[in-house]
């Protein structure tokens, strides 16, 4: 049997956890945060990844769970709708997808979903990485140092994996030029006809409301800039900062800067892309954002995260858990998918946030033309890049003794 530390307990992590002692691995899951992380913005459910789910017998428990989310909206200062895309255009595989679930209930169906034969470490972290014979013996902040067979990095544009065993992040996170933050408010007094609704203005900026379950909804702030100093771990600055760049803008946005100081999940980063040329370091492998993630633009995180756990996982079964093998395998089933799946829409960056009053015109002229039933058809087979692997079955496998 062999003994794998997965680091990170959000998506990418807890499939993992659940596919791999199906293969008779024995498993440890390490996490910062001190239980399941709640909250947490909106996610989908895509091509691919929703056979995976089905394949896991998770599906119906995703289905429930689900956000009754129409569609997106571009809206003007008034509220007037300039611009959508219902949730079933493209096949359900536009914008906002067919099946939208908050990242928090998705993690915790999935934590549900990965106990047996799995332990965990919650409210701790990985310090270091050391090679050692047949193995890697790791550090923590809390827990005594341990050796695993194989260490996988599930932790997230910033992961320490990828840091300890890869090298800086600076060589593997792109910024795309913008920033983006998110955080729960209450909905009273708004009316958002289960609509995702944005608004944009002048200088790359834009504000949007996405509804949730019950009486509260995700607020969120996105913008460019190339050169903004700020510390990741400063929330107080980061709100500073958007009261800055918004406070003149009008629709809605008065009212969510006013209550972003009461929101308890706060949210704030760059909107980067992770490239590597490997996902592999000898005994150290990466999965889901820590290797490849695609930004918020591209919109195929999840399902990146879940199809590449089943792989990743079945690959180590059918190699025998011979992880040089494995990895080689994973990496040569991934790298097409992710490379399409990476693939940002048409403009960009600046496609999303458009600089001036002519731009977002024209960015709201696009989203009329391409959603006009002449172009559907072509626009739905350019949306079906998260369909672009076909699932090898691991099947026989399943309980063999490693």
């Amino acid at each position: 049997m062999k003994h794998i530390l997965i680091s990170g307990g959000s998506i990418a992590g807890l499939a993992l956890a659940h596919w791999l002692p199906r293969y008779g691995f024995s498993v440890t899951v390490v996490e910062r945060a001190p239980a399941p992380r709640p909250g947490g913005q909106a996610v989908d459910l895509r091509g691919v990844a929703r056979e995976v789910a089905e394949r896991m017998g998770i599906m119906a428990r995703i289905r429930a769970a689900s956000i009754d989310e129409r569609g997106l909206a571009y809206v003007d200062a008034s509220g007037r709708r300039r611009a959508a895309m219902p949730a079933d255009l493209f096949g359900g595989e536009g914008a906002v997808a067919e099946i939208e679930i908050l990242r928090g209930d998705l993690t915790d169906i999935l934590y549900d979903a990965a106990q047996q034969g799995v332990e965990y470490l919650f409210d701790d972290s990985i310090t270091s990485i050391a090679d050692a014979d047949d193995g890697v013996v790791v550090s923590f902040e809390r827990a005594a140092p341990r050796r695993f067979d194989l260490v996988v990095g599930a932790d997230g544009l910033h992961s320490n994996v990828r840091r300890l065993a890869f090298g800086s992040e600076q060589r593997f996170v792109h910024h795309l030029g913008a920033y983006t933050a998110y955080f729960t408010i209450p909905v009273d007094g708004l009316t958002l006809g289960h609509w995702f609704l944005l608004h944009s203005a002048p200088g790359g900026r834009l504000a949007g409301i996405r509804p949730e379950k019950g009486r509260s909804a995700k607020a969120m702030f996105s913008f460019t800039a190339t050169d903004l100093v700020y510390d990741r771990h400063d929330a107080a600055g980061q709100r500073r900062i958007l009261r800055e760049r918004f406070s003149d803008m009008g629709w809605h946005t008065p009212y969510l800067l006013s209550v972003m100081e009461q929101a308890p999940d706060f949210f704030f980063d760059t909107i980067s892309q992770v490239r590597m040329d490997s996902w592999s370091c000898g005994r150290v492998v990466l999965l889901g954002d820590a290797g490849y993630c695609g930004s918020p633009l591209s919109g195929n995180g999840t399902a990146m995260a879940m199809v590449g756990a089943y792989v990743l996982a079945g690959e180590l079964a059918a190699a025998g858990g011979e992880h040089g093998t494995a990895f080689a395998r994973y990496e040569e089933a991934m790298r097409p998918y992710v490379t399409e799946c990476q693939k940002l829409p048409p403009g960009g960056v600046g496609g999303f946030l458009p600089g001036s009053r002519m731009a977002i015109r024209m960015r709201n002229l696009s989203v009329k033309v391409m959603t006009s039933r002449p172009l559907r058809g072509l626009m739905a087979k350019a949306a079906q890049k998260a369909d672009s692997i076909t699932l090898k079955p691991y099947d026989e496998h399943v309980h063999s003794t490693l």
